[in-house]
């Protein structure tokens, strides 16, 4: 008799749908890093651009975008990106430094 195969989710964090986030989408090549923020699926992103590999832009960015939503200071970021492998490695640095989540 075969056993059925159950497919199962990993999951690193869960979030209360009631706590308040910021979505960020990153577009990566080697020269510059497209920014998109928004709250939810209903709202235009706030667009914004950094030099590749700043760190600090990025971190700036973040936090004008929280203000500019509304959201508090510690206000958990979820991202997702299209990277090439020249941009990766960048990425990487930040979601363990900064503990972004993706």
């Amino acid at each position: 008799m075969e056993e059925a195969m159950r497919a199962t989710a990993t999951h690193t964090t869960e979030y209360s749908p009631s706590a308040p986030l910021l979505y960020l989408a990153f577009e990566l090549s080697n020269s510059s890093w497209k920014l998109f923020f928004s709250t939810g699926p209903a709202q235009p992103p706030r667009e914004r651009s950094v030099s590749a590999g700043n760190l600090p832009a990025l971190l700036r960015e973040i936090n004008l975008a929280r203000k500019r939503f509304g959201l508090p200071n510690d206000a958990p970021v979820l991202s997702c990106y299209e990277a090439g492998r020249d941009a990766f490695p960048g990425l990487l640095a930040i979601m363990d430094k900064d503990r972004l989540t993706g």
